[in-house]
């Protein structure tokens, strides 16, 4: 358990390092694709189907377990690399885990799910924090790891986005743990971004399998531990995992905030984020999917080069950013609004 903002003892053992980094790295990667590609075969690719409705993108059933072999991935990697994190942590990504496979496979309701990603955050913020750490920033923890949760699953709706994303955010925040001179941490970021790519070979439209809960809802939680991990240790300010997950960050809390001032359920599917207004605005998946990883990379790479300005320079380009995605909220949503006048 961690008290104070310093670095938490992510560490190596060298003697069961076999390979460099790049092979762990590959490890993941090919792990990941093998079990992936198993599940989209024969009578295991039938035992939970995304079959498709009115709110769907998609328009056959689609197996979404690609989560289990993603995570498989992800286990290989960290097995080699052996991390030192919390007792608590694991046990709240374990929680995770168990409860979005059961929803995969047999469907739990909103709230129970709610309940499970909030009291998995909790355990997390507190064994990453402390129980000494600020009750608000303890608070606004909880609340920060339990809505990634959520709007990472809120965005897996179109082949390709969410694994895109975890290929590309997971890969910066590497990098920036690199430059900070954590490369064990560094090193477990890069095993999740090379899982999800392997992912993502069966992912990219048309895709063959989703990640299903099973693959989402722990990429979320690991998006925002890590982010929390890389604050901590001071590897990056803490605007940084803002930044690098916004393309998701942004479009889902935007379309939650539209969505209850319409007076929607917002727990109900739907078909109102930005990136599904995108594919019916005639993108397509592949076309959003590439202008999505457009943006991902934009997002990177401008948070890399920020962390190496001042203060205040690093404000303006965040406030900067803000502005953009301002401006391209309100052009999809002009886009939108001729579309529904055509369609009147």
């Amino acid at each position: 358990m961690v008290s104070s903002r310093h670095k938490i003892k992510i560490t190596i053992n060298l003697k069961r390092i076999v390979w460099p980094t790049i092979s762990i790295s590959l490890i993941s990667f090919f792990i990941a694709m093998l079990a992936v590609g198993w599940l989209t075969r024969g009578r295991v690719s039938r035992v939970a189907l995304d079959e498709p409705n009115a709110r769907s993108l998609h328009a056959t059933a689609v197996p979404r377990t690609g989560g289990i072999g993603l995570l498989l991935g992800i286990a290989a990697g960290w097995a080699v690399i052996g991390p030192h994190l919390p007792l608590a942590f694991w046990a709240a990504l374990a929680l995770l885990i168990a409860v979005s496979l059961l929803d995969d496979l047999r469907g739990l309701s909103a709230a129970a799910r709610l309940a499970v990603h909030l009291a998995a955050a909790a355990l997390a913020a507190v064994s990453l924090m402390g129980a000494g750490e600020s009750p608000l920033l303890l608070a606004l923890a909880v609340l920060t790891i339990g809505w990634m949760c959520n709007l990472y699953n809120f965005m897996d709706g179109s082949d390709g986005l969410a694994g895109g994303m975890a290929v590309c955010g997971f890969l910066v925040y590497a990098t920036a743990a690199w430059f900070a001179g954590s490369a064990q941490f560094a090193l477990l970021n890069l095993t999740v971004a090379a899982a999800a790519a392997g992912f993502l070979l069966y992912n990219f439209h048309p895709a063959r399998i989703f990640l299903g809960d099973t693959g989402s809802v722990p990429l979320g939680f690991l998006a925002a531990a890590f982010g929390i991990i890389g604050w901590m240790q001071r590897d990056w300010t803490w605007w940084f995992p803002l930044l690098v997950f916004s393309p998701f960050i942004v479009d889902a809390s935007v379309t939650l905030a539209r969505r209850l001032l319409s007076g929607a359920r917002v727990w109900e599917a739907h078909r109102d984020h930005y990136y599904q207004r995108l594919v019916q605005l005639g993108l397509g998946h592949r076309g959003t999917a590439l202008a999505e990883y457009a943006l991902m990379v934009v997002c990177g790479l401008v948070a890399l080069w920020a962390m190496t300005l001042a203060p205040d320079a690093q404000a303006l380009v965040f406030a900067g950013a803000g502005a953009l995605y301002v401006a391209a909220i309100l052009l999809i949503e002009r886009a939108w609004r001729r579309r529904d006048r055509q369609n009147a």
